[in-house]
């Protein structure tokens, strides 16, 4: 159980709250491109790149069918708060949210030091982090920044390319066989490595998938800045159930990625750019499945015009 090895730590009240910063040019609301298509299409593209980071090489991952919420070291009232609100954001999406006492795919851990504590749980379990299969993770280098980053809120993603027939890995796993040696001790090399029966072969498109299996999301409650709960829910949210990039400078759009620039100024929940981007990434369709990854991308951004269109409508 991946909560077992979780450290209980006591938590203080958050720091007092910065003067608000000084005014800048306001940041770009979904709603103020949708009159021009052609500037909503763009708008779109550039939200896209500057958020989306998927793994080198690989696609945009995303949950396949639920998602299991886990909230450690919170006071009861405050984990339920925030479980229920990310819960309810991935059903908006179309995924189910398990009931409690499931075991938890994505793990949300609050700490007074974030980068010791963090440090210290990936030292206990690094393979949670590195599994050893290809395309599965950021590397090396961002698990290092992942560990020593100055942020309120830091996060890792887990993907697994799959079989998107089959749901079987697309790469080899360590330890992992499809083989029937197994069973009687005998497995060969061959039923190490997976095998995929290809049934239509193209250039533009690839039979595999990127699928989310698990997101550990540290909170550091010294740096809430007065962050509201439902700001923080919602936030937490948005990072669960897409690999973010956390360096992206999304400062010219209004979207909830901004929250620790100033909470009190700062997006109150999840605005019309995040909420599309979340319904453009799992909206129906097989650009998961494509191999250009800029491809990708357009595909993500016509899914959020699409996807506002029909809201406005």
């Amino acid at each position: 159980m991946i909560a077992a090895f979780v450290a209980a730590l006591a938590l203080a009240g958050p720091a007092p709250q910065d003067p608000p910063a000084a005014a800048s040019d306001d940041p770009v609301r979904l709603e103020d491109v949708v009159v021009d298509a052609r500037r909503l299409e763009a708008a779109a593209a550039d939200y896209v790149d500057l958020v989306a980071a998927p793994v080198r090489r690989r696609g945009l991952a995303r949950w396949k069918e639920g998602v299991c919420i886990g909230v450690a070291n919170l006071e009861p009232e405050l984990a339920q708060y925030l479980a229920d609100r990310v819960s309810d954001v991935v059903r908006s999406v179309g995924l189910r949210a398990h009931e409690p006492d499931c075991h938890p795919s994505v793990l949300i851990i609050a700490t007074q030091d974030a980068a010791r504590f963090t440090e210290d749980l990936v030292a206990r379990r690094p393979r949670l982090f590195r599994v050893g299969g290809t395309g599965m993770d950021q590397g090396g280098a961002a698990l290092r920044e992942f560990i020593s980053a100055d942020r309120a809120v830091r996060w890792w993603h887990v993907s697994l390319p799959v079989d998107s027939e089959t749901g079987l890995p697309a790469v080899r796993l360590p330890g992992f066989t499809t083989g029937a040696g197994a069973a009687a001790g005998s497995t060969t090399a061959q039923e190490y490595a997976p095998m995929m029966a290809v049934h239509a072969p193209s250039r533009l498109n690839d039979q595999d998938e990127d699928v989310l299996k698990r997101v550990f999301i540290i909170v550091d409650v010294d740096r809430l800045n007065g962050a509201s709960a439902q700001q923080l829910g919602d936030y937490l949210a948005m990072v669960a159930l897409a690999q973010v990039d956390p360096d992206a400078d999304t400062g010219r759009f209004d979207t909830i990625l901004n929250l620790f620039e100033d909470p009190a100024t700062g997006p109150t929940e999840l605005t019309g750019w995040d909420r599309a981007y979340l319904s453009g990434l799992y909206a129906a369709g097989s650009y998961t499945e494509r191999i250009n990854q800029r491809v990708q991308v357009q595909a993500v951004a016509d899914a959020i015009a699409a996807a506002y269109r029909s809201q406005a409508e």
